[in-house]
């Protein structure tokens, strides 16, 4: 790893910034973010010293670094050639597939702004942020391209390059794989892609082939560019594209390298494997996986499909696995699967994990399983995104998501913005490199979300400790107000999901004519036997009674995002709350 020098700030004291003093060994308190003055420039030199290792393994084929330089160069200029400037936003929407690693390369490369694209977007969303983003160009998956179909026309998209599975697996792989994928699991509905006079329709390949013969010009990007709008969940309010620029990607790609750097150095200096299942369209992996991975010369096991457990389970026993990104549901899945448990984890030495609250039911199970603990960290689309993290070191669940990483300050302010004493909750409140400019085109909401001396307001309640660990109370809006009392459905899901017959479960605030609101709990079971009486004694044990569920209902499954948050919003809904 390289060294992280120290970038000139203001100091501070341990008593202003009490986790300081507990980082661990070789972590230091601040990093230098003008080391690279744009995510072209990291990725570049990313590229250059990590040319032979291997960058992504799909479907059981590999692409060495080199290769994406290339393929990315030969992408840039093609879309230079077809008037792309700087500045100008181009969307991709596919799943994790090499192909995406390579787009946004070439995206970047051409001085443009990537707009990252859930693939699983209906017309009207994909319209929406297409609209809103103001994109001209897309790079879209054809398994999704009848999607595009509804929405094009009334977006000022010019430019379709139209990927497909196999593009990258090798000539007669990618041949076998497209075949499959089109005509026996027919994953390609039919699409046709409007053409007008001044709109192009291109196959991913046919483009690489003449980007080949042209030259990529270069284009001067510096720290205050964009370099991505990436799109909020949406899963608390309307989706607002994030603005991230260079200099605040790159910044958080040296704070994780410098969080995270140690640990994988006890490795040595061989290639790593890192496991992306979750989607590179999501801050998390985009930046951890993708980003992260190139600046460190990880190859990335490319998962299209996460929510296929048993063909997860298939890829994993034919790698072994270092460092392995995921979210509360995911890692459930997983340590409840019988296959999963005979897998060799000698190797892994990073289970990472942020999105949603780690549930310590999962993260016992899956250090019982792997023998490696599960670190909770948390960030948003808003933090590019990583801004706390628990040390790598832990060896059991802590029920925090840690502390501020190196250049990071956490404030924990009340709905004035004054500083809150430690033990008190109030708003998790987060100032430095990685932050945002701001919303889109939004300038009011900016204005709501950034305080003048820079914090950016998370919208989490927390509470710090006086070693600086932070612990989430809950989002503001699930906050359940029970005849006065604060209810926060995080501490109900946590304790419900310890029992031995839950899988998961989720809980909201629903009208009472009575208290005000009254706690509603959504269970799955994993023990069919399971019953409402089991878990409102299992409550009774547990809680007082204003926090005690009023209404129990069981599912077969729970909404969530493809990033695999459980959609409260949706159940809210459902519930008529």
């Amino acid at each position: 790893m390289t060294d992280l020098a120290l970038a000139d700030a203001p100091s501070a004291t341990t008593a202003q910034r009490p986790w300081l003093a507990h980082y661990p060994p070789g972590v230091p308190a601040r990093i230098d973010t003008a080391r690279y003055p744009s995510v072209v420039a990291l990725l570049e030199d990313a590229w250059r010293r990590h040319a032979a290792r291997d960058a992504s393994c799909c479907m059981g084929s590999r692409l060495r670094f080199r290769e994406v330089d290339e393929l990315s160069s030969a992408l840039a200029a093609w879309l230079q050639d077809k008037g792309l400037a700087k500045g100008d936003r181009v969307a991709v929407m596919m799943p994790n597939l090499p192909q995406y690693m390579v787009a946004i390369g070439a995206i970047l490369r051409a001085g443009c702004v990537v707009v990252n694209v859930n693939p699983l977007y209906t017309a009207r969303e994909l319209a929406h942020q297409l609209k809103d983003s103001g994109a001209t160009a897309i790079v879209v998956l054809e398994n999704f391209a009848h999607t595009l179909e509804e929405a094009i026309d009334s977006t000022a998209v010019r430019h379709v390059v139209l990927a497909s599975m196999g593009d990258l697996l090798g000539f007669w792989k990618g041949q076998l794989v497209n075949f499959a994928v089109r005509h026996l699991k027919k994953m390609v509905p039919e699409f046709r892609l409007p053409l007008g006079q001044a709109r192009t329709v291109t196959r991913f390949n046919m483009a690489i082939a003449e980007g080949t013969r042209l030259s990529l010009k270069p284009v001067a990007i510096g720290p205050d560019d964009v370099a991505f709008l990436q799109y909020t969940g949406g899963t608390t309010g309307v989706s607002k594209g994030a603005t991230l620029l260079h200099r605040n990607v790159v910044a958080n790609i040296l704070q994780s390298e410098a969080w995270f750097g140690p640990m994988l150095d006890k490795l040595g200096d061989k290639p790593l494997t890192a496991v992306c299942a979750l989607p590179l369209y999501h801050i998390f992996a985009l930046t951890i996986c993708y980003l992260m991975g190139a600046r460190l010369g990880i190859m990335n096991l490319l998962v299209p499909n996460p929510r296929d457990i048993p063909g997860l389970i298939r890829t994993l026993s034919e790698h072994r696995i270092n460092m392995f990104p995921a979210v509360n549901t995911l890692l459930n899945a997983l340590a409840n699967e019988p296959d999963f448990a005979r897998l060799d984890f000698s190797e892994l030495v990073v289970t990472n994990s942020g999105g949603m609250a780690v549930q310590q039911a999962t993260a016992e199970k899956w250090l019982k399983i792997t023998g490696c603990p599960v670190v909770e960290g948390y960030g948003l689309s808003e933090t590019s995104p990583v801004a706390t993290s628990n040390r790598l070191d832990v060896a059991e669940f802590s029920g925090t998501i840690g502390m501020p990483i190196p250049s990071t300050e956490i404030a924990i302010r009340d709905d004035e913005g004054r500083d809150l004493p430690l033990g008190t909750p109030g708003e998790i409140c987060i100032r430095g490199p990685q932050v945002m400019a701001g919303y889109w085109n939004r300038p009011d909401e900016t204005a709501k979300a950034i305080s003048p001396d820079g914090f950016f307001k998370s919208g989490d309640v927390g509470i710090m400790d006086e070693r600086g660990y932070v612990r989430i109370v809950d989002r503001k809006k699930d906050m359940v107000l029970v005849s006065g009392f604060n209810v926060y459905p995080t501490e109900i899901e946590q304790v419900v999901n310890l029992h031995p017959g839950v899988l998961e479960c989720a809980a909201i605030g629903i009208p009472d004519a009575r208290s005000g609101e009254a706690v509603k709990l959504f269970v799955v079971k994993k023990d069919p036997t399971l019953s409402e009486d089991d878990v409102a004694a299992w409550c009774r044990d547990n809680f007082t009674a204003y926090k005690r569920p009023k209404v129990i209902e069981f599912r077969d499954e729970l909404p969530k995002s493809p990033v695999g948050k459980v959609l409260r919003r949706e159940l809210r809904s459902s519930a008529g709350g």
